[in-house]
């Protein structure tokens, strides 16, 4: 008789604790500003709890399917397909917040670029796995993903999202290590990157205004430093153990958009160092039933997969983090599970529940 499969409750338990507490959190951070906009404190928690619950269905439904049934071509081009399609479309819609990244659905927002990050993974899972004999192959293997992700990149920094871009490079760097690829290839891009870097940053001028304000926020502290040190005396403000929840003073209209982009600094506001330690730890969970599971996994495409995912959720809250706690300049990165944003968090539950799947069958043949 077959073997049940068993789902890695650490694994879920560790997601379904960041949910729960990132619901409380975006209530907390946004209910005074949402009544004064909007008439009524709840107006962003509604919205997070409705995409959690679309998103926990998705998840139910990926840990449920087979993840080797991804590893089709009928599903994996035309998800590349359409994403792209999505990435160039996007680029006609309204502006907001002086960028191109929303499609308005209602009251609601979808932003192609966080499906761009699952589909990409699930692109070079495949791809490499297709080319596991030859991962160094530059004309049959290298070059063709270095097309699909170069035109899936190019879209996202044409909105712009550097944030976004430089996430999906490093989970594609990571990728393509494990499946084998020489470390002269990536010396050869890094290289070639200084030259795209000085004309992305340097030659743009509020991503040059970024830099220096991440260099020295104190030169401006009433206009572009204003956010980042906001963010600081939030961090510092709550010491040890925090000032206690719902009582946090940064998010009342010194830090703008709270409840996205600078929850962490909410958290460790009202939590200090302690709750900010736990959301770290619990990153950390992440990273390790991820990294297990891949560890485990008997075939390249689940291996390559499992990895792409965990680094793709774990390398976004390093980020988010640090750009928080002043050691990167300021990027569009939301914290997963935990700040306010339904493509995100619809997007990150989906990837929770293929590594779930890939868990339960590593686990199933590793015993």
């Amino acid at each position: 008789m077959a073997r049940k499969l068993q789902s890695d409750k650490v694994l879920f338990g560790t997601v379904a604790v960041l949910v729960s507490f990132g619901a409380l959190m975006v209530y907390s951070a946004s209910a005074v500003m949402a009544a004064e906009r909007y008439g009524h404190s709840y107006y962003f928690l509604l919205r997070q709890l409705a995409w959690a619950a679309v998103g926990l269905s998705l998840m139910v439904a990926a840990t449920n399917l087979d993840y080797r049934r991804w590893c089709s071509p009928l599903i994996v081009f035309p998800a590349l397909a359409v994403e792209l399609i999505l990435l160039a479309a996007v680029l006609f819609t309204d502006r907001s917040h002086h960028v191109h990244r929303w499609f308005r659905l209602g009251p609601m927002n979808f932003q192609p670029s966080e499906l761009t990050k699952l589909v990409l993974v699930l692109f070079l899972a495949y791809f490499l796995d297709l080319r596991r004999k030859s991962p160094n192959d530059l004309a049959h293997t290298l070059l063709p993903i270095a097309l699909v992700s170069g035109v899936s990149l190019g879209l996202i920094l044409k909105e712009p999202d550097l944030g976004t871009t430089l996430a999906i490079g490093m989970v594609a760097s990571t990728m393509l290590l494990m499946a084998g690829v020489r470390w002269q290839y990536f010396a050869g891009l890094g290289l070639a990157a200084i030259p795209a870097c000085y004309l992305l940053i340097w030659r743009v001028p509020y991503q040059r205004d970024r830099l220096l304000t991440f260099l020295n926020p104190y030169a401006d502290p009433l206009g572009k430093g204003f956010q980042i040190l906001q963010s600081y005396i939030a961090v510092g403000v709550g010491g040890i153990f925090g000032v206690g929840l719902m009582e946090g003073k940064q998010k009342l209209f010194y830090l703008p958009e709270p409840q996205t982009d600078f929850i962490f600094a909410v958290i460790s506001e009202e939590w200090g160092f302690v709750g900010a330690l736990a959301v770290l730890a619990l990153f950390a969970v992440i990273l390790w039933r991820g990294l297990r599971a891949a560890a485990l996994c008997r075939d390249e495409f689940g291996r390559l997969l499992a990895t792409g995912l965990t680094v793709m959720l774990v390398a976004q809250a390093l980020i988010n983090i640090s750009v928080v706690v002043g050691l990167l300049p300021t990027k569009g990165i939301p914290l997963p599970f935990v700040s306010y944003g339904g493509s995100s968090l619809v997007i990150n539950l989906l990837a929770v529940g293929i590594l779930l799947n890939i868990s339960q069958r590593a686990g199933q043949l590793a015993g």
